[in-house]
C-alpha cells in the first residue's frame, strides 16, 4: 500500500489484445511474470503461458482461452509495476478486464478470477449459436442516434435484440444483438451520418440481453467464490462508479455480462476524482486510444513488455 502513486489509475484491456508472444519477455526478465504464469498454468491445467508464448492465433482467438490469457498478462504486467514500486491508487478494467482490475486490488484472488473467465467464456460462447448474433462498431455518432436506430432496427425484426453494448468514447459505440437487426441498425447509423459502420469478427453479441443464459450460468460460480472488500477503488463498467465492498463487486460483475460498458463515462467519472495519470498494463493499447479520445489532457503509458516497462519506471522515476 505504501507504493500507491496518488492519482494513479491501471487500466486492464478486454478481449480483442490478444496476439501470440503476449507477456514472454515480460516472464524471461522478471521472476513475479513467470509466476503469474505458472499460477495460471496450474489453476487450468494446462498450458497456458505455452499459448501466450506462442500461439497459435486462431486458439488464442477462442473466447474461453483468450479470456483467462488477457487477465494473466494484465497481472503479470501490474505484478511486475508493482515489485518496481509503482502501484495505483484506482484500477478500472473494460469487460473482461475487470476481472484484472479486481485481482490487482485484493477482491478477487488470482486463481479463482483466471478459472472464472476460463468459464464466463465459455457460457458467452454457448449462450448464443455462432452466426445468430452480431456486433458492429459505430464511428462518430451520437448515443442518441445509435440508440434510435437499434430501437428503428428491432422495429423492422420483431422479437430480436439490438442495443448498444459498448459506450467507449466520443466516436466510439458497439452495438450488439441479433444478426438481422445489427446489421439494420449498422445501415440505419450510416444513413443518420456516422463516419463508418463495421460489423465485428466476434464469434458472440457480448453485452446484451441474448447473453442473459450466460449471466445465470456465470452468477452460479461466482457466488460461491470469496469476494474481499477491494484494497482501492475499482471503477465498475455497468454504473461508471467506484465499487469498494466484496458483494457489491460481485452484483456488478454479474450484471456486466448483459449490460453495456460505460467507458467513456468511467474514464470521466476517475478524472473527477482526481485521476491524473493512466497506465495499461496488458497486451496493446486499445484502451490508451480512448483515453486520448475521451480526454486529451491526460495522457497513458502502456505497459505489456520490457521496453514499455523501462519507459514507465523512467517516467515514475523508479
Amino acid at each position: 500500500m505504501a507504493n500507491r502513486i496518488p492519482g494513479l489509475v491501471f487500466l486492464f484491456p478486454g478481449q480483442g489484445s490478444q496476439a501470440a508472444g503476449m507477456g514472454k519477455e515480460l516472464a524471461f526478465h522478471h521472476i513475479a511474470a513467470r509466476r503469474t504464469f505458472d499460477e495460471a498454468d496450474e489453476a487450468l491445467g494446462y498450458s497456458l503461458s505455452q499459448l501466450c508464448y506462442e500461439g497459435p492465433d486462431e486458439k488464442l482467438r477462442l473466447t474461453e482461452i483468450t479470456q483467462p490469457a488477457i487477465l494473466t498478462v494484465s497481472i503479470a504486467a501490474a505484478r511486475v509495476l508493482a515489485e518496481a514500486g509503482i502501484e495505483p491508487s484506482f484500477v478500472a478494467g473494460h469487460s473482461l478486464g475487470e476481472y484484472s482490475a479486481h485481482v490487482a486490488a485484493g477482491t478477487l484472488s488470482f486463481a479463482d478470477a483466471v478459472r472464472t473467465v476460463r468459464n464466463r467464456g465459455k457460457y458467452m460462447q454457448e449462450a448464443v449459436p455462432v452466426g445468430v448474433g452480431a456486433m458492429a462498431a459505430i464511428l462518430m455518432l451520437s448515443l442518441e442516434d445509435i440508440r434510435a436506430a437499434c430501437i428503428e432496427a428491432v422495429s423492422e425484426f420483431p422479437g430480436e435484440v439490438c442495443e448498444p453494448a459498448n459506450i467507449n468514447s466520443p466516436g466510439q459505440v458497439v452495438i450488439s444483438g441479433s444478426k438481422a437487426a445489427v446489421e439494420k441498425a449498422a445501415e440505419l447509423c450510416k444513413h443518420k451520418g456516422a463516419k463508418r459502420a463495421v460489423m465485428l469478427p466476434v464469434s458472440a453479441p457480448f453485452h446484451c440481453s441474448l447473453m442473459q443464459p450466460a449471466q445465470e450460468r456465470l452468477a452460479a460460480d461466482l457466488h460461491v467464490l470469496n469476494f474481499h472488500a477491494p484494497q482501492i477503488p475499482v471503477m465498475c463498467n455497468v454504473d461508471a462508479v467506484p465499487v469498494c465492498d466484496g458483494e457489491k463487486s460481485r452484483e456488478t460483475l454479474i450484471r456486466q455480462v448483459t449490460g453495456a460498458v460505460q467507458w467513456e463515462a468511467s474514464m470521466k467519472a476517475l478524472i473527477a476524482q482526481g485521476a491524473t495519470q493512466f497506465v495499461e498494463a496488458g497486451p496493446g493499447s486499445v484502451l490508451t486510444g480512448l483515453l486520448r479520445q475521451i480526454d486529451k489532457t491526460h495522457g497513458c503509458l502502456n505497459v505489456e513488455h520490457e521496453a514499455t516497462l523501462q519507459k514507465a519506471k523512467a517516467h515514475f522515476g523508479k
